[in-house]
């Protein structure tokens, strides 16, 4: 991607705008060819036609993205943790407390979380993002410092955050895709941490979809049902107050969404614009797709469903992306866990065109 530097004049904001045009103007629809190539590939295996389901859809899809039969293996893998606090957390819309965002920083730079865990089984690199965490973390080794601001605004009583900031979120995550890629990252996943999200999240897909608020809100962390009513009357509160406009989706993440947010769409549509997949994690993620496929609708062709969050919202946003999850394990820890789940399940299905043999290499007779 090139760099985002522009005439000495400009300003930040401007710059902003002229790295996200640019990185939407290099995202291509998939490459029929390669995609019909795959299919008819898939076609010649020594198995019965269809008999891997998902998995030769997956692999037409990536061959489609990559514009090569077989695309290549998804392997190495980074994940993106995105991290960032909420102002809507003062409506009283989760238990936790606010600090756990940046303890939970400290976990994931010391390995001690779920996903690093699962990281480690898979063999994916871990990068942490602080693009608004609300209390002054320390440096450490594997922490990105990104922080446009000390955690977003009450949604509830005005926007989230301003157009620039919403911006220079999306930079961030173009930008670390473009670096992950060059330093030869060959599938990206998707990362968040912020207590609260998950309002945020619930928001940007009923605005991006048209859903009910009741049916994109979930208990994210775990609420009792008292809050979980507060935080529904938040999200309908929120699309009132704000009435997004789908059709600006920066003005959407700015007034109803989250720094997290708004960086894991930059980071989703800066993989597009690489043609290099990016695996999508639970709701948050699924409701940064979201904007990324308002921004530029060809950038589905790069996203794979990791999993199905049980949160609704998850549901929701990836019915109206088309995309279909690969697991269904009732997840909802986010921190890109069921993303991390997913990446063996993806190299499989590139694998398969790779090193499967056709009937006729294998000497088998077709039906």
């Amino acid at each position: 991607m090139p760099d985002s530097a522009g005439p000495a004049n400009a300003t930040r904001q401007e710059q902003h705008e002229a790295l996200l045009r640019r990185t939407v103007a290099a995202i291509r629809p998939a490459d029929a060819a390669a995609a019909a190539e795959a299919a008819e590939h898939q076609a010649r295996l020594t198995k019965p036609a269809g008999s891997l389901g998902a998995l030769e859809e997956l692999s037409i899809q990536l061959s489609g993205l990559a514009g090569a039969c077989p695309p290549p293996l998804p392997t190495p893998a980074t994940l993106a943790i995105f991290a960032g606090d909420h102002g809507v957390h003062a409506e009283g819309v989760t238990p936790w407390p606010q600090e756990v965002t940046g303890q939970m920083v400290g976990n994931f730079l010391a390995g001690g979380a779920v996903v690093n865990a699962f990281a480690r089984q898979a063999g994916i690199s871990v990068t942490v993002v602080d693009v608004g965490v609300a209390t002054p973390l320390p440096a450490a080794e594997g922490l990105r410092d990104a922080r446009i601001r000390s955690g977003s605004a009450n949604l509830a009583t005005g926007p989230a955050m301003r157009r620039d900031e919403a911006l220079a979120a999306l930079a961030v995550g173009i930008e670390l895709a473009g670096e992950l890629v060059d330093g030869g990252a060959k599938a990206l996943l998707t990362g968040d941490m912020g207590i609260a999200n998950t309002t945020p999240a619930a928001v940007l897909v009923a605005a991006f979809t048209g859903a009910l608020p009741m049916a994109v809100t979930g208990r994210g962390a775990g609420v009792d049902d008292a809050t979980f009513d507060r935080k529904v009357d938040v999200v309908a509160h929120a699309l009132r107050r704000h009435r997004p406009d789908r059709f600006d989706p920066v003005g959407v993440l700015a007034t109803v969404g989250g720094l997290e947010h708004a960086a894991l769409a930059g980071f989703i549509l800066g993989a597009a614009a690489r043609r290099t997949p990016v695996i999508v994690d639970g709701v948050i993620a699924a409701s940064a797709a979201l904007a990324a496929a308002a921004l530029a609708p060809d950038a589905v062709a790069a996203m794979v469903a990791g999993h199905l969050s049980v949160e609704p919202g998850a549901a929701v946003a990836l019915r109206h992306l088309g995309l279909t999850p690969l697991l269904d394990l009732g997840l909802r820890l986010g921190e890109g866990t069921g993303a991390a789940l997913a990446l063996p399940v993806v190299s499989a299905a590139v694998r398969v065109l790779h090193e499967v043999a056709t009937f006729d290499a294998a000497g088998v007779t077709e039906k």
